[in-house]
């Protein structure tokens, strides 16, 4: 209960001035000069104004607060090492039943470190957390906080946080704790396929080490190196980079006995490799209408270097113009074909026919350029059945197929065969979805027999119309048409030349994109994400071993023709193996080289700034010589606002004095028969005096 007294005046300020004033001037006028019954007067005008000014008793009902408390309980990964979980599980249950004790606390308990997103992973955030509990709490009403962490927490603020409590932390782990980590100081995100990468990276110990370390260095899960490094000191890493597209090169040293963890042994590096240029070499045979379509798609290519020779008057013509007087460049025939053809990465023969340009020899050479990893495509034409094809020279062992010596002139639309449909050179081709396809017909198709590799695209009756061939270590296409041109110039709505054209290029330059047999993985988030490239119809499930060694499997479900699809959440940041049939993949989930993992030793040392700034504290859970799980849990002690809030042994927490008011009772001194008596009485004594 709480009394107290309120003025509630019947009439305003103002005429309670005007009334009362006077007449307290006259009373104090015959008080001074004694006059008869001027104490009367005066009692009478107390009385009065007793009255016009109604002084009520209030009597509050009122139903005090709690403070509330923040137990800010730190679950990040960090804490999965060794018996800190235990420990931070003891703690919270023990806090809670001491806290559990005293009725004027409020106690919000928040776990921190949870979430499955990659980018909250990252760091440990516990003041983040700590806000985000006292969003809704005014400052008078903030108890304190009590965080259960390892002290690797960073977000921490260099001095007191924004709010007037104490801060506890109860640090778990051990004192006495060592650890050996690496890290990459340098690591460029991009690099050029086949040349060497300059990188550096350091190894560090909590302990004072001298010997040189040995480091195993990876390359997209192979071995490539082992390097010795001085503890401590940056230490430069040269790389080569495989190939095209993500890359990932890994840093590995052994763990040392005792050491706390071997999360952290490992470094990872994300690459990016960048091809060079490519160097194609086209040779346009008999001048036709497509002959400038190859020549303006790879030109439109950025990352593309054309050669390009057209053979516009062949060596038997004979037509006595002096040669001095001739616009035309000689065809460098041994440049090309004997001394730079290794250079080059594709050749392309469009409508191109022996008529003694190229030495006999020189066919030779370069089917042997694509037994030893060259690339070669002919694009077709009439010539190609002719008694001076390219077929009857002795690049006949490097063709997917020889010619009957038929030319078809029909009218068909270029249809994908049900291996074309999954291959990735013509799977997904705009248009392809629809029968007839929507895209325009061509007239024209050269007869072969005996086809080898794949015949991803039919021509007329069914003929093979593009041939896709391993030799060797290198590749060849044939596309048996010269009608392409009608897609580029728009004949009939046109069709995806570009897209096609494209795909065949890169596809015999060995684009790991368009590899038909791949198999790639990726991390979204802490989603990891599968991709399966086949020419099969179901490849079965994939084997997924995670950072800690746990084996997963996974169903790879169909998303369209040759492409299978899988993906699993996962909870642990780091390298995952992924595995299908022959082919594996290797995939980073979550932040790399995270600062969750950067330094995995327990500390006081970042928590004890604002911990100390808020009259709080800094202990360890476990004493010094604690070698388990053991704990000792400091007491709880309410304390007022101003009073200590730590000791050797226990911990405090402030209560606050801010109450909600439930009803308030008034009990008016001079209201009713009582107050009316009083001022009779009082006026009355007054009269009887004055009447003597």
């Amino acid at each position: 209960m709480n009394w107290s007294i309120s003025l509630e005046p019947l009439i305003s300020w103002p005429l309670l001035a005007l009334v009362l004033v006077p007449l307290a001037l006259l009373a104090l006028v015959g008080l001074w000069f004694r006059q008869r019954g001027a104490v009367f007067r005066f009692v009478a005008l107390l009385a009065l104004a007793a009255a016009l000014f109604n002084p009520v008793f209030l009597n509050e009902e009122r139903e005090p607060l709690k403070s509330v408390v923040a137990l800010i309980v730190d679950r990040s990964q960090s804490q999965d090492i060794g018996d800190r979980t235990k420990q931070t599980d003891e703690a919270l249950a023990g806090l809670q039943q001491r806290l559990g004790r005293f009725k004027q606390f409020d106690v919000r308990v928040v776990e921190a470190g949870k979430s499955q997103a990659a980018e909250e992973r990252t760091e440990t955030r516990l003041f983040g957390a700590l806000e985000g509990a006292f969003r809704d709490v005014p400052p008078s009403r903030i108890g304190g906080a009590i965080m259960i962490t390892d002290g690797e927490v960073h977000d921490a603020p260099a001095g007191s946080p924004d709010f007037n409590a104490p801060l506890h932390a109860l640090i778990t782990g051990n004192d006495h704790e060592k650890d050996r980590r690496i890290r990459f100081e340098n690591a460029p995100r991009f690099g050029l396929v086949g040349k060497p990468l300059d990188m550096t990276y350091r190894v560090i110990s909590t302990e004072n080490e001298t010997a040189p370390v040995e480091v195993r260095v990876s390359v997209n899960g192979e071995q490539v190196a082992v390097e010795h490094a001085t503890v401590g000191q940056a230490m430069p890493l040269q790389v080569t980079i495989p190939a095209a597209g993500r890359n990932i090169v890994e840093l590995a040293i052994d763990r040392e006995p005792g050491e706390l963890t071997d999360t952290n042994n490992r470094a990872i590096a994300l690459i990016d490799g960048i091809r060079e240029n490519l160097r194609v070499l086209l040779v346009s045979g008999e001048p036709h209408a497509g002959e400038r379509t190859w020549r303006n798609l790879l030109k439109s290519d950025a990352s593309v270097d054309l050669v390009h020779f057209t053979i516009l008057r062949p060596p038997e013509k004979q037509d006595g113009t002096p040669i001095n007087e001739l616009s035309l460049i000689a065809f460098p025939t041994r440049e090309l074909f004997v001394e730079k053809i290794k250079d080059f990465d594709l050749i392309i023969f469009d409508r191109y026919q022996h008529r003694d340009v190229l030495p006999i020899l020189y066919y030779d050479y370069i089917s042997e350029y694509v037994e030893k990893g060259g690339a070669l495509l002919i694009a077709a034409g009439p010539e190609y059945a002719g008694e001076s094809s390219i077929a009857r020279t002795p690049l006949m062992s490097a063709l997917p197929a020889m010619p009957t010596g038929e030319v078809v002139d029909k009218a068909f639309y270029p249809r994908l065969t049900d291996l074309g449909q999954r291959h990735p050179v013509t799977r997904g081709l705009d248009g392809s979805a629809t029968e007839p396809p929507h895209w325009s017909r061509w007239f024209r198709t050269i007869g072969v027999q005996n086809p080898e590799g794949e015949v991803v695209m039919k021509g007329a009756d069914n003929r093979p119309l593009l041939l896709l061939d391993r030799k060797g270590e290198g590749r060849v296409g044939m596309l048996l048409s010269d009608q392409g041109w009608l897609w580029a110039r728009g004949f009939e709505g046109g069709g995806p030349h570009v897209q096609l054209y494209r795909r065949i290029a890169h596809w015999l330059m060995k684009e790991p994109d368009l590899e038909e047999e791949r198999l790639t993985a990726d991390g979204r988030g802490m989603v990891l994400e599968i991709r399966r490239q086949t020419m099969a119809d179901d490849p079965g499930q994939a084997q997924i071993i995670t950072p800690s060694g746990k084996t997963l499997t996974v169903k790879l479900e169909k998303s369209e023709p040759g492409v299978f699809l899988g993906s699993v959440e996962t909870s642990e940041i780091g390298l995952y193996q992924v595995a299908n049939g022959d082919l594996t993949a290797l995939a980073h989930v979550g932040p790399v080289n995270a600062p969750e993992f950067a330094d995995v030793i327990s500390t006081e040392n970042r928590l004890r700034a604002p911990a100390e700034a808020t009259g709080g504290s800094v202990r360890r859970l476990a004493s010094s010589t604690a070698l388990g799980s053991d704990i000792a849990l400091p007491s709880i002690v309410p304390v007022r606002s101003s009073g200590q809030a730590t000791g050797s042994d226990w911990i405090g927490l402030r209560t606050t004095d801010d109450s909600v008011l439930k009803a308030v009772s008034r009990v008016p001194l001079f209201g009713g028969f009582l107050g009316l008596g009083l001022l009779l009485l009082a006026m009355g004594s007054m009269w009887y005096r004055e009447g003597r």
